[in-house]
């Protein structure tokens, strides 16, 4: 056992940034209202173009930095091998602003989602989002007609891997906790089942298969419950169980349709959609089924909610002729739009960072995933295929 211990820490340090001594400036304070980015130049590393370029990927995708073709910018950072290590050194105004080492046997894509996340948790300490660039996107593709399945990429956009393969419609995925299952719903002859797949290795498994609908799954934080819609009795209403166990509490029980649960950041409340007012809105109601109330939302037909670790939540409203994106912030009651692109946007969802989100456009055509900034509204493209893409889900930061 102790050999094992000591076998698993060495695997961990391995492939974990040490931080060098230095004189790193102060922490760049973030407050409510900043809508730019500081700017970082970066040098590259001499003699590893393959790090250079993931590098630069990361950096450019984790959405903190300007990157810049300009040595005078607010940061600059070089990296260099040494014996045995990659060390990545950055300086702000000329003074040391942190300094960071890892192995030179990591694999290049794995040092840079690794040096990228230490640099932005030393540079920007008080947002606490550790493991950000290593987080990950599930998504649904439709390769064929009738034939969906859930896949994921990296942050940037690379490293898809297909986690389901069905000849049937596989939608709607949301992550475990822990980052290392996906649940979504998956139609066959009979219904629609909520089902659990395992990344590595791979393994599925029934969720939720009652009579009627199972869909619309969400895991609680703590990764003990599923919020799941059901209609055993014909009604189509919101529910809670067990995951991987039995017992159901019903939240709701009306003729009005739900759709979409997500979780508050403390497994308190969900919100979910509903057309008990006679349009698509967002409720809000404690996980026991008590204090339900509606979010008031600007546009109309508001709908896929996602409720982020700072207390937003985002979802998609129908303005004029299509959907675009909006903020609530429940805490101080302000209701935005974050994009005004055209183009239809749907299914949006939160970055662990509480400040992206990665959503779905189409022109209709066919449809793309795309992360915007909710700070600044600058959108970019993440995921384009020739096969239409949707329902984005992104996991949670230090979940790998």
């Amino acid at each position: 056992m102790h050999k094992i211990l000591r076998l698993a820490a060495a695997a961990l340090l391995a492939f974990t940034p040490v931080v060098l001594p230095a004189a790193p400036a102060e922490p760049i304070v973030v407050t409510k209202g900043i809508r730019t980015n500081p700017t970082l130049f970066f040098s590259g590393v001499p003699g590893d173009e393959e790090l250079t370029r993931q590098m630069r990927s990361f950096l450019g995708a984790c959405g903190w930095f300007d990157l810049v073709n300009d040595p005078k910018a607010e940061y600059v950072l070089a990296g260099r091998r040494e014996p045995g290590r990659v060390v990545m050194a950055m300086s702000m105004g000329g003074a040391p602003a942190g300094s960071w080492a890892l192995p030179s046997s990591n694999p290049p894509r794995r040092a840079a989602q690794q040096m990228t996340d230490a640099i932005i948790q030393q540079t920007f300490k008080e947002l606490k989002v550790k493991g950000f660039c290593s987080t990950k996107i599930a998504f649904c593709a439709e390769t064929a007609k009738g034939v969906k399945n859930i896949y994921t990429c990296d942050i940037d956009g690379g490293n898809i891997e297909q986690i389901t393969n069905f000849t049937a419609l596989c939608v709607e995925p949301c992550w475990f906790p822990d980052g290392r299952s996906i649940g979504y719903s998956k139609y066959n002859r009979t219904g629609i089942d909520v089902l659990e797949t395992r990344l590595s290795p791979k393994e599925s498994r029934v969720l939720a298969a009652f009579r009627g609908i199972n869909t619309g799954a969400a895991i609680s934080p703590d990764g003990r419950n599923l919020a799941v819609i059901l209609s055993p009795d014909h009604k189509v209403d919101l529910y809670i169980m067990p995951v991987g166990g039995r017992g159901l509490r019903r939240l709701t029980n009306g003729i009005s349709v739900e759709a979409s649960p997500c979780w508050s950041p403390d497994g308190s409340e969900i919100a979910f959609v509903s057309d008990e007012t006679g349009s698509p809105r967002i409720h809000i109601v404690s996980a026991d089924g008590r204090n339900r109330r509606v979010l008031r939302a600007i546009g109309a037909d508001a709908v896929t909610p996602d409720w982020s670790g700072d207390g937003k939540i985002v979802y998609a409203t129908r303005m004029n002729s299509g959907y675009t994106i909006a903020v609530y912030d429940l805490k101080t009651g302000e209701n935005k739009r974050i994009t005004e692109e055209p183009g239809v946007w749907e299914s949006p969802a939160w970055a662990a960072d509480n400040r992206q989100v990665v959503c779905k456009r189409s022109d209709g055509r066919r449809s793309a995933l795309y992360v915007i900034d909710s700070w600044t509204g600058k959108t970019r493209l993440l995921v384009s295929t020739p096969y239409n893409l949707s329902m984005p889900a992104w996991s949670r930061a230090g979940s790998r």
